[in-house]
């Protein structure tokens, strides 16, 4: 009986164990690199791509940061995240996916803002490396490029990147019109 269940508690950490192989990560989010080829679904499983008036992107890729973003976007109507050009990412690749499917995912489904979700982690790698996962980090972008990334910390920081209206948050509706 001993033997039994030692050789189905093995089987079953066998077939728990991880197929990941150490393949180099190429980060994504580096400045002068393109996020044309993001395309990531949102709580409700919808789909999204960048959009042509996009020029910021919020990044949390930990859980704290996500609870940052999530506390300060509830606080703010729908539309918040499109008037300010901006949209929201959140990694919930590394919970595991019975936490996801039983925890996670119902309670992002209570927001009235969009999440786009990382909820794979070999999608999620790319974004993360090189990055300070336990902050949020902001890119801007131009034309589906990174000009720029800042990592923030705090709902203060968040308001006021969001709300700050920028020199290219100025211009880059006309930059776009025209290279478009």
């Amino acid at each position: 009986m001993i033997k039994t269940l030692l050789v189905i508690a093995a089987l079953f950490f066998v077939g728990c164990s991880s197929d990941e192989t150490n393949v180099p990560v190429v980060p994504k989010l580096v400045v002068g690199k393109s996020l044309a080829d993001l395309k990531l679904n949102d709580q409700f499983e919808k789909a999204h791509t960048l959009n042509e008036d996009t020029y910021r992107v919020i990044f949390a890729l930990g859980k704290e940061s996500g609870h940052i973003c999530n506390d300060f976007f509830v606080t703010q109507e729908p539309t918040y995240l499109a008037e300010h050009n901006t949209q929201f990412v959140a990694d919930i690749s590394s919970a595991p996916s019975v936490i996801r499917s039983l925890f996670i995912m119902p309670g992002l489904k209570d927001f009235k803002h969009t999440v786009l979700l990382l909820d794979n982690k070999a999608i999620a790698a790319p974004y993360r490396e090189g990055m300070d996962v336990e902050k949020i980090v902001v890119v801007y972008i131009l034309n589906k490029e990174i000009s720029e990334i800042k990592t923030i910390s705090t709902t203060e920081e968040l308001k006021a990147t969001i709300e700050k209206k920028s020199v290219m948050s100025v211009i880059a509706p006309v930059i776009n019109s025209v290279l478009n």
